[in-house]
């Protein structure tokens, strides 16, 4: 039995310590060496088990001294990648940086595969009842930032999300006088605060946070597919994904597995390409979205002039739709003398204030929620806006 073998485990640690794996051999030696054993070559086969087995357990434990005595976590790093080689143990260990979420990756999909089996399922286009005077509506949650810890505790990811689900809802009621036939519904835009394992933005920029990185994600994937389930039962939903500085991986995957569950639903098309300015013409409206982190606001309208030159011959009224600022602004850019070529709004966001917002200043903005009404010849006829109540 193993247990008669254990008052021999400091002479097979130390050869084992010194590289030996030549078990059978150490077996032999070690017994003809005590005399409390026969060296039969029966009584060598059961200590040569017991050696390869003692093998194991001693690698393990000498390479977790070798990490011990180099100074590195075990909590931190795990086996492979970096050499550490210690005199005293005559070890080489090959280490690497555990990642700090360690998580199964089915663990953080099933949910999402269960959800997909249900909703990634042909659904033809509704029949609607068309009236003689539509409208598209723009539907814009702008910098919700799903998993910011505000400064004062009260921003967190179920506020977040609770925002979102509230701003939809009434601001669908405040459209609900007007005949829409069309939806756009901007996504991006920072919806997640964070896009990598050390809580910091895409440029890695530290943040505060509220919980791990794929429960808001998660989050932010049901409150999308909650709100194109609401949507699409109104109009035709066009979908656009804007890039953003603070989520520009993991953005654009949850808007990729955002078309993954609809993809075979013809009442929602999707633009969620990695360009960083999208465009979408609604009858006599050209309406162009874009983060608002990259071209400077004085050269929206020119991009817009050079990069969708139809769209822009082919239509009276154009508007730029830019995030990022967390407050409201408009721009009205001259390209003649006597009319307006583009007119540019900040949308307002529903995001709290986080530490270094409020460390810097930059608080009081009014945190709301915004939407557009666009009439089919006549141009925007509506800014709604649902504020909240801190």
């Amino acid at each position: 039995m193993a247990s008669k073998w254990k008052v021999l485990s400091p002479v097979i640690d130390g050869l084992l310590v010194s590289g030996r794996t030549d078990w059978r051999t150490m077996a032999r030696f070690i017994l003809m060496d005590d005399d409390r054993f026969d060296a039969t070559e029966e009584e060598v086969d059961v200590l040569r088990t017991y050696i390869s087995r003692r093998a194991k357990k001693v690698g393990s434990s000498v390479v977790d001294e070798t990490m011990h005595r180099g100074n590195l976590d075990p909590d931190v790093w795990e086996s492979s990648i970096a050499w550490v080689k210690d005199k005293k143990t005559g070890v080489s260990a090959l280490v690497k940086k555990k990642k700090k979420d360690g998580i199964d990756p089915k663990v953080v999909f099933q949910d999402m595969m269960k959800e997909v089996a249900e909703l990634a399922v042909p659904v033809k286009a509704f029949k609607r009842e068309l009236g003689g005077d539509p409208h598209c509506f723009v539907l814009d949650i702008a910098d919700l930032h799903i998993g910011k810890l505000g400064v004062d505790g009260t921003y967190d990811v179920d506020t977040a999300v609770g925002r979102g689900i509230e701003g939809v809802a009434k601001l669908l009621n405040l459209s609900a006088p007007y005949q829409i036939d069309q939806i756009v519904f901007v996504i991006g835009n920072d919806i997640l605060h964070t896009d990598n394992l050390t809580k910091g933005t895409s440029a890695g920029t530290p943040q505060d946070t509220d919980g791990h990185w794929y429960d808001a994600f998660k989050a932010a994937r049901i409150l999308y597919a909650h709100i194109l389930q609401t949507l699409k039962e109104i109009a035709p939903v066009h979908v656009v994904h804007c890039p953003s500085n603070h989520d520009y991986m993991s953005g654009f995957m949850l808007a990729e597995t955002l078309q993954g569950y609809f993809h075979k639903d013809e009442n929602i098309s999707f633009d969620i390409g990695m360009e960083h300015r999208k465009y979408y013409q609604y009858g006599n409206s050209m309406l162009a979205f874009s983060h608002g982190d990259g071209a400077k606001l004085d050269q929206v309208p020119y991009l817009a002039a050079h990069e969708a030159p139809q769209m822009w011959a082919g239509t009276e009224y154009r508007y730029g739709y830019l995030h990022h600022v967390h407050h409201y602004k408009k721009i009205n850019f001259l390209s003649g003398e006597d009319f307006i070529g583009m007119t540019v709004d900040y949308v307002r966001s529903p995001s709290g204030t986080d530490r270094w917002h409020d460390n810097k200043g930059y608080k009081g903005a009014k945190i709301a929620m915004e939407g557009f009404l666009h009439s089919f010849d006549g141009g925007r006829v509506s800014k709604l806006t649902n504020n909240f109540t801190i």
